[in-house]
């Protein structure tokens, strides 16, 4: 069988594909789990936590959007958008130059419990973390992905992996690690400043 870059026989593509979908299996089932109890405190599911977290880092975001860069169809999205919404965690809003679409944006209560969520991460209890830490030890740094983001790439588009790359330098540039948690880089700056000034 022919490709454009070359050959690769039948059985080549089953394998690489059966390869990918065990795998990706196996590992989704880790990261469901771990991903479950670490929300479990706010009584949210995957899909709530998901829609937040792409909320925040788009600075708000259309429904459509949300079901993209979450991977749900929009129904989910919406639906669960809407149940957000309910528990005051999420605003819903029309553009004025985009009446179609609807937007959603955090409440203040909704960045909130997303930034406890931040600041309650706690790597022992991630598994997946966990199994990736002996290559850590042993090369100095974590797998870096980079054959599944290419990948990932080719199935989901540019502008997927733009979104994906945005929400994790946001958390590079925005976030700081103060006494084993994540904070705000400006939160902190602020606590920074008024204890200079109260003493």
């Amino acid at each position: 069988m022919n490709t454009q870059n070359g050959q690769y026989s039948l059985k080549e593509a089953m394998l690489f594909s059966q390869r990918v979908a065990q795998l990706s299996k196996a590992l989704w089932k880790t990261i469901e789990k771990d991903w479950q109890q670490w929300i479990k405190p706010y009584d949210l599911n995957i899909n709530e936590h998901h829609i937040l977290w792409i909320a925040y880092h788009l600075k708000g975001a259309s429904i459509s959007e949300i079901a993209k860069f979450g991977v749900m169809h929009v129904s989910t999205a919406f639906n669960f958008s809407k149940k957000l919404e309910e528990r005051e965690l999420l605003r819903f809003s029309k553009k004025e130059n985009d009446k179609r679409n609807t937007y959603i944006e955090l409440t203040e209560k909704g960045e909130q419990i997303l930034l406890e969520l931040m600041e309650t991460y706690d790597p022992s209890k991630n598994s997946v973390f966990s199994g990736a830490l002996p290559m850590h030890d042993l090369y100095g740094k974590f797998p870096e992905l980079l054959d599944i983001m290419c990948v990932i790439r080719n199935v989901y588009g540019e502008d997927f992996m733009q979104i994906f790359e945005r929400s994790f330098n946001n958390i590079e540039e925005d976030f700081v690690e103060v006494d084993g948690k994540l904070s705000k880089k400006e939160e902190v700056l602020e606590e920074k400043n008024e204890s200079v000034t109260s003493s």
